[in-house]
């Protein structure tokens, strides 16, 4: 099981959905880093269940820190952090074990791991894991941010209804960023957030679920971070948004519209004004050759309907090799792309980290 992420700054996950604890061990960090724990429980809001529109699953999500960070600044070395589970209801899931969850892994859980794996609310698979994402996550994301880098994201699509896209580079797109940052349910017109909570309460009436589409900016960045091929940018925020459960598709720039357009209009057209270079337009997303060119980066992450559903479904019993049908007990959110958008942030800033700190050195992050 491979559960570390990252070449100069890394994270490695750890715990289960119904074990003692969830945690995460963040290494490389450069000694001095401000550790803000408000600001870390502001962010562990962001992905809190809240309301009829999330699971009832209620965890208080304190966070402890166990290791390296001395009178509110980083060490330098290994910081370990840990996320005590609470509110487990390992009852909801004993009369079903055997009945593989359609869209979870129990089915393939139990075949890699020969049946020796926790099971119990999804176990290391659970989206549970990525409380402690978010935790690592604001502690990289607040040492950018000191480095000038902003990142953002917003529900673009949720239910069939549609917000506005971002605005172009400057301060419009600044601008949304920061509101975004303070917002419970990520949108940027109002009205297209109260048509999506309303399609998610429908779902949640109907016994089903709906996805999204959510769309991420990142600014501030200077040109010439990322590898062409195997490192490039895309490649890596790439690997690790889709480590996120709920994860089926990321898009860079224009994406797939590429497909519908000429070469003549899919270039951006370089530029130079007072001394720096940029991109009239920005359909690559900030990216060319894999590598940062100092526009805004910009992508699009596609998150499925929630799996657990309480309507009847077809599955099999693969502890007896037979047909079988499932209605799901327990808590489950009709949406989890609301509660998604900061940890796709949080690996954000952890692909970002990375990557400044492979160019720059350990103190990137310090602005050294």
């Amino acid at each position: 099981m491979k559960n570390t992420f990252g070449t100069a700054v890394s994270l490695t996950l750890f715990g289960e959905s119904h074990g003692p604890a969830v945690g995460a061990v963040l290494d490389g960090l450069a000694p001095g880093l401000d550790v803000d724990e408000d600001y870390i429980a502001h962010k562990m809001d962001l992905r809190r269940a809240a309301g009829a529109i999330s699971t009832g699953r209620r965890e208080p999500d304190e966070v402890e820190i166990l290791s390296g960070v001395f009178n509110g600044k980083t060490t330098g070395t290994p910081l370990c952090l840990a996320i005590r589970n609470r509110a487990q209801n390992s009852g909801d899931y004993a009369d079903n074990y055997g009945l593989a969850r359609p869209g979870h892994a129990d089915y393939t859980g139990f075949v890699k791991y020969h049946g020796f794996e926790d099971h119990r609310g999804g176990g290391h698979f659970s989206g549970r894991l990525t409380a402690p994402v978010v935790a690592a996550g604001a502690i990289l994301t607040a040492a950018l941010e000191k480095r000038g880098v902003a990142i953002g994201s917003h529900i673009l699509r949720c239910g069939g209804v549609s917000d506005r896209p971002f605005s172009a580079a400057g301060t419009e797109l600044t601008n949304d960023l920061r509101r975004l940052n303070a917002m419970d349910f990520a949108v940027l017109d109002p009205d297209a957030g109260a048509a999506m909570k309303a399609a998610i309460l429908k779902a949640a009436e109907e016994k089903d679920s709906v996805g999204g589409v959510m769309e991420t900016a990142v600014t501030g960045l200077p040109a010439g971070l990322g590898e062409p091929w195997f490192d490039s940018v895309e490649s890596l925020l790439s690997h690790l948004l889709f480590s996120v459960p709920a994860v089926k598709g990321v898009e860079f720039g224009d994406g797939f519209g590429f497909a519908d357009l000429k070469g003549s209009k899919a270039n951006d057209p370089f530029v130079t004004e007072n001394g720096t270079i940029r991109t009239k337009t920005n359909r690559n997303g900030g990216v060319n050759g894999g590598i940062t060119n100092g526009m805004p980066l910009l992508f699009r992450t596609a998150v499925k309907p929630t799996p657990s559903i309480f309507r009847k479904q077809e599955t099999v019993d693969f502890l007896k090799n037979e047909n079988a049908e499932i209605e799901m007990k327990g808590r489950h959110d009709p949406a989890v792309i609301h509660r998604a958008r900061v940890v796709v942030d949080s690996l954000t800033a952890l692909a970002l980290a990375d990557l400044l700190t492979v160019r720059y050195g350990t103190d990137a992050l310090r602005g050294d």
